[in-house]
């Protein structure tokens, strides 16, 4: 009796209960928390993401497991989500993500956090914030022929403005059962900037990379007060749709240039310190949870298809975003050696890399090439110029995408 009882706990244990798709998102958590750990690759990023991932896909533990009265489409308040044996982790994304709130807030602590003086003092570099949206674009028409429907090869699109919380938005407004997929895409492509980039950057001649820039001006403080407000009236007059995102970046960027002290020391400081670092935890372990058995189960019965097209798809989705990103790095960079020629020589191309929107990942990239081929060759605050107009770049795409295909596809 004490035998068969120890042998029925056994094999209640999670130890003989994974399956071959759980160890893989469980392989790839641990993974994400090696790298972040040992490597200090994107710790932030990658620390949260790989431990959502790895409590999510425990057997028998269904810590990201959907109520079973869910169906696609369903709202749902906190308390039938508990009655409905919603796991924990899937009640956090619930209400944090799939409500919009984690990306939008995420704006306004990015808003606190980033200085646009180096865009204000160099207006041409938001071309290459523009240029380096060319990514997006294409991996939306790459995707469409591959046979995704349009809502999905949006979301996938967006990727490639290497933006985490643009891309969440956007997903979830288009195409929500790929959110595990574009997320983790998303941030892991963020993560691997200091890898994917420099070898596109080493493309450009030696001597364009050794051109030193001279420091941007210095900006008056009544303009850097009076360009979020541009930025909040302008971007949401042509693009509506790209409000909530440009509304509370700028809103942000407003408490740290007021100058008034009550407000830059306790809300600036607050949304951009201990607020991101809520929002981050919160956002990592979510976006690390959507890639569990449960949740990819539940996203396929959405989609109608098997687990095992859903993670064709997975597949896919990784294959176009790191390829959106590469090209739209390149994108960047060749707008930045037509600038080289334009200016005949005073502008060094390599700044182009970072009109992608990882702030300041690419900026500091761009830096380090610069600086390989001349130690004495400081273009981070040049390149600062084109990274912060690639996340106003990436938001406002994402605003035409969301606008073109609710308009005109009827997707809500």
């Amino acid at each position: 009796m004490l035998v068969e009882s120890i042998i029925k706990f056994f094999l209640h244990t999670g130890i003989f209960n994974f399956n071959p798709f759980q160890l893989l998102f469980l392989a790839i958590g641990l993974l994400f928390i090696y790298l972040a750990v040992a490597k200090k690759i994107e710790p932030l990023l990658l620390t949260g993401i790989g431990t959502g991932m790895v409590l999510a896909n425990i057997p028998l533990a269904h810590l990201a497991a959907p109520p079973e009265t869910l169906a696609p489409g369903a709202s749902l308040t906190i308390t039938d989500l508990v009655q409905g044996g919603a796991g924990p982790l899937f009640i956090l994304y619930y209400i944090f993500v799939q409500t919009e709130l984690i990306p939008l807030f995420i704006f306004l602590g990015l808003g606190a956090l980033t200085d646009f003086r180096p865009l204000i003092a160099q207006p041409y570099t938001f071309i290459l914030g523009a240029a380096a949206q060319l990514g997006v674009f294409v991996a939306m028409l790459g995707t469409l022929f591959m046979g995704f429907h349009l809502n999905e090869a949006a979301s996938i699109g967006i990727i490639g403005g290497a933006d985490g919380p643009t891309t969440i938005y956007t997903t979830i407004k288009l195409a929500p059962y790929l959110l595990g997929p574009t997320a983790l895409a998303a941030y892991t492509y963020m993560s691997l900037v200091p890898i994917i980039q420099p070898p596109i950057i080493r493309l450009l001649p030696r001597k364009h990379r050794a051109v030193k820039m001279k420091p941007p001006r210095q900006v008056h403080q009544l303009e850097a007060l009076m360009f979020p407000i541009i930025l909040m009236v302008v971007a949401t007059i042509f693009v509506p749709k790209a409000t909530p995102l440009i509304g509370m970046l700028a809103l942000g960027n407003l408490f740290r240039e007021s100058g008034i002290t009550e407000v830059v020391e306790r809300l600036s400081k607050t949304a951009a310190n201990e607020f991101m670092n809520i929002l981050t935890i919160l956002l990592t372990i979510t976006v690390g949870s959507t890639m569990s058995m449960d949740m990819v189960q539940y996203y396929s019965r959405q989609m109608g298809i098997t687990v095992e097209e859903f993670l064709t798809k997975f597949v896919l989705i990784f294959v176009w975003g790191l390829l959106a990103f590469a090209i739209s790095t390149a994108g960047g960079v060749l707008f930045g050696e037509i600038l080289y020629f334009v200016t005949k020589g005073k502008v060094n191309p390599i700044i182009g890399a970072a009109g992608v929107s990882a702030v300041p990942m690419s900026a500091r990239v761009c830096q380090r090439e610069a600086q390989r081929i001349d130690p004495t060759n400081f273009i981070i605050m040049n390149a600062m110029g084109p990274n912060v107009a690639g996340v106003i770049g990436t938001a406002t795409a994402a605003g035409i995408y969301i606008d073109f295909v609710q308009r005109f596809y009827g997707w809500t």
